[in-house]
This record gives structure tokens, sequence and C-alpha cells, in this order.
């Protein structure tokens, strides 16, 4: 007997939809999986025959042939033991076959016939309702994530005896529903850290406010325990919430990288990813054997927070420089080419010197200054161009750390950044891609960052004095129509200017020399 079902193949972070053909012949021995399956997929032989025995089903006794089509896609992982078994089973008669005819299955048996959760649940379920199916059953661990899509029913099934049921008729099982909208926007702005734990630091906290606000790249460069890290987390508590829009194509990068399993099927904050600085360049960009998104793409509509910059090593940092500029990273192999989305807020840290100590105002730095100066060469003049703000950090006093009353919460510069970036929309209104000053073109830089005649004089000796680059040109004024986004002005003055140059520090003549 003949009988097909739907399955979904992982391409990038969408999902191609997978039909996969049984076929029980009338002589013959044996199971014969075909249609460029990988290792993973070829092993689920040995799991679909031990689930059948222990839960109380039999294989078929004559050849059955599977075919996933298209034959000419590679298939990879475990997602396809479920469809595969489905299958066997309808064209074994255990199953109406008509009860597959809009359904896609996802999940991993185990050996007892427990069902497992697979990765790229979520894109999974978007490629079904775009096919038109009606239903998607996967394992119970997986429903909540696939419930945020609307348009589909969603089945969370516990083991292979429970879906077999519920498929026959034999049994109910209730549709997973989506998380309320209201929760989600309490949880997208609620988190543990808060600007109110930062004492002092005035300036570093405006500079990340003015970053936060226009999308800006920032490096903050400072002594050991001058309060680096304990800014750069908290960078995300003051960036607009997620959107309903974000927060699914966000969870749909971390549900293909295996990474789900949110309360409620969908991320509500923006990722805050900080990996260690001996990340490989895989690790970081993306890619591999069985291609995965590194963690540029794992920060989308977040932060990517690298501490110890210089420690990276070069080629890491250096691959860098794409996604910066195009918001997205291509993984290009022999055999396949997928496209990660990579739309991050770079945010990183770094000590002056070998010793820490360059600049500090108590501290005697006990480097030389050729040492100094090749530290800071571990990051290339093209990648530095690339970070918008250059922000020093100063330690801070004892007396300022018993004395000074809390910070600013989190919440009130939020309010702030979240007016700068309406502002924005409505500029970039109708500019597909836009939505921040940062993400500016040339062409835009020209339209909307119109200095007045002050402005323009202080940015052109700034130019000849710091010898900036052309791109470094573009990103002042970017920063500096944050700055007057967030001062409510239209046109761009001389302070906005002056105090965008201010955030350049390491294009100063005399720094590490």
């Amino acid at each position: 007997m003949f009988v097909k079902t739907h399955a979904g193949a992982l391409v990038g972070i969408d999902a191609v939809a997978v039909t996969v053909e049984v076929d029980i012949a009338a002589s013959g021995l044996g199971l014969y999986l075909v249609g460029l399956p990988d290792n993973a997929v070829k092993e689920s032989e040995q799991r679909i025959r031990a689930a059948f025995e222990n839960s109380g089903e039999r294989m078929s006794g004559r050849k059955v042939v599977v075919n996933l089509a298209p034959a000419d896609l590679r298939k990879e992982g475990s997602g396809f033991d479920l469809p595969i078994a489905v299958g066997i089973l309808a064209a074994m008669g255990r199953i109406d076959a008509a009860a597959l005819a809009d359904t896609m299955f996802a999940g991993e048996l185990s050996l007892d016939g427990s069902l497992r959760p697979v990765r790229g649940v979520l894109p999974l379920a978007v490629r079904a309702r775009r096919e038109g199916l009606r239903r998607l059953v996967v394992a119970r661990g997986n429903a909540a994530e696939a419930a945020v899509v609307d348009g589909i029913e969603v089945i969370g099934a516990g083991d292979l005896k429970e879906c077999v049921a519920y498929l026959a008729g034999e049994a109910a099982i209730e549709p997973a529903r989506a998380a309320e909208a209201e929760p989600f926007e309490r949880a997208a702005t609620r988190y543990e850290a808060d600007f109110a734990d930062v004492r002092g630091q005035a300036h570093a906290k405006r500079a990340l406010e003015i970053a936060a606000a226009g999308g800006h790249n920032v490096l903050l460069i400072g002594p050991p325990g001058s309060g680096k890290t304990m800014l750069a987390a908290r960078m995300p508590t003051i960036l607009p919430p997620l959107t309903r829009e974000e927060a699914l194509e966000t969870t749909k990068i971390h549900s293909v990288a295996g990474k789900g399993g949110f309360e409620g099927g969908l991320m509500t904050r923006r990722p805050f990813r900080a990996p260690h600085h001996l990340a490989s360049q895989v690790a970081i960009i993306g890619g591999g054997q069985s291609p995965r998104p590194g963690e540029v793409s794992l920060a989308h509509n977040g932060v990517l927070f690298l501490d110890e910059l210089p420690e990276f090593g070069r080629s890491v940092l250096e691959v860098l420089r794409q996604p910066l500029e195009n918001r997205a990273i291509v993984v290009s192999r022999a055999k396949y080419s997928v496209e990660y989305p990579a739309n991050f807020t770079l945010v990183a840290a770094m000590n002056p010197c070998p010793c820490g100590y360059y600049n500090h105002p108590t501290k005697e730095c006990t480097c030389s200054p050729g040492a100094v100066h090749r530290y800071m060469g571990r990051i290339s003049g093209p990648l530095m161009d690339r970070i918008d703000m250059h922000i020093e950090v100063t330690p801070v006093t004892p007396e300022e750390l018993a004395g000074a009353a809390p910070g600013e919460p989190s919440a009130a510069i939020r309010e702030r950044v979240m007016r700068a970036r309406e502002v924005q929309r409505e500029r970039f209104r109708g500019a597909e891609g836009v939505h921040a000053n940062a993400l500016m073109n040339a062409a835009m830089v020209r339209d909307c960052c119109r200095p007045d005649a002050a402005a323009a004089a202080l940015l052109a000796r700034a130019m000849e004095r710091l010898s900036l680059s052309a791109r470094a040109y573009d990103r002042i004024l970017k920063v500096a129509r944050t700055i007057a986004d967030l001062a409510g002005r239209a046109d761009i003055a001389a302070a906005d200017v002056a105090e965008a140059i201010g955030y350049r520090s390491l294009d100063r003549e005399a720094w590490g020399r």
C-alpha cells in the first residue's frame, strides 16, 4: 500500500516542505530510506523498530520503502522519526491514510516510544501554515513553541501510542494554545538587572542611552573593575521591548539553533549574548557541517557583548565586519548556502593596555608605549571604524560608591529611548529594513543628517585634526542625529556634533602612543 504524509526540513532559519512517501511492496524484506537522508535520519530505522515494539505495534514483515521528497534536498536531524513512523503505520492500515493528508509531523522517537522535542519547530509551524495544512503534530515539549503561529492546530503528543490513538480517533488531545498578549508585554520589560544599580558613571550611561536610542555599536574602554561589564549587561534593559513580530523572528533563530523552551513559546526579552573570547569563528558567525546560527544571529534584535575584545582571535574579529555592515550573514559552502539575520547592537569592552592601567587616574601603567600600541593594534582599523562610539569608562571612587544615590532606573531611560525610536520610525517610514539611525545608508545620511553651518565647520576641523575616515564621518553624523532626536530637535546643532566627536576616543592621535 502507498501513503504519504508531511514533514519539514530546515534551511537557514526557515523550513521547506518535505513529503514522506511510504510504499509497502508485495515482495521483499527490510526498510529502505531514500531521499538524501543524513546519518541521523538513517538511524531512525532502529529507533522506529524499537518504538513499535515497546508501543504494542508491529513492523511490517515486507519490504518498506520510504522516500523523502524532494530527493535532492539533504534531510538532517531526528525530527523525521515521527512522520516516517506514522507513514509506515498508515501504509500497514493501522491508521487511516486520510488522517495524514492535512497534517505535518515532527518529533524524535525514543526506544520506549516516547516523543522527544526537536529543534526548529517554530519555522516548521510557519511552513505548515503556508502549505495550507490544518494540523501539526509534535512532541509535547514543542507544543507551546509551535502554538504561537496562528492559523494552524498544534497537537502535542507524549508518545507514539498516544499519537496513534489520536490519529485513529481512539483518544482526544486538546490543541495547544498560544500565550496571551498581556503576559508577553509585561515580561518584555521585566529584567533582574537595572541601571539604578550603577553608581556614578554618568558619562558612560549617557553614551549607552544614545547607543540604545540609535542602535549604535559601542566600545567601552577602561581599567579592570571600572564597571564595563556591569554597564554592558544592562544595555538590553533600556532597549525598546520586543514587538511580537520581532519576538517571533528571534525565537525562530533560537529554535533552529536548538535553544528553545521559552515560557509561553516566545522569547519575551531582547537576547544578550556574551561569548567567551576563545569562541571559534564558526561559533561566532555560524555554519558548520550541519549549519547552525552563530552568536551574531542569536543576538539578532538584541545585544552581542564581546568582553576583552583584543583577546578574541584576529580572524574571529575580522569576520564581524560584514554582519556589522549588512546586518546579515551568508554562510556559503560547496553544497549549500544559507543566510542568517544578524541585526544586533555590538557592545565591546577592553582594557586600555596589557596591564590595564593606561590613562588610570591613580594607578601607574607598567606597559611600554610599544606594548600599548601593539595591544591596541589587535583590533583592526576597519573594524574600529564600524564601531560608532568609543567610551572611556573611568573607575568609580570609594566616596562615589558610598555616597551616591541610586542611579536613574532603566524604565525612565527606556522611555526616552522609545520616544527617540518613534521619531526614527516616522523618519524612515517606507524604508525597508531601516528603523534606527545606525541603519541609514549613505543617501539617507545626506538627506537626514544635515548639520547647520557651525556644526559642519566643527566636523570639518575634527576630520582634519583626527584624520577620520569617510566611514567615521558618517558615523559621527548618525550619532549626532540620535543626540538631536533625544533632545527633540529637528536639526543637528554644533553641540550634537561636538558630543558625537567626543565619543570617538580611539581616533585621537595620542591614544596608545
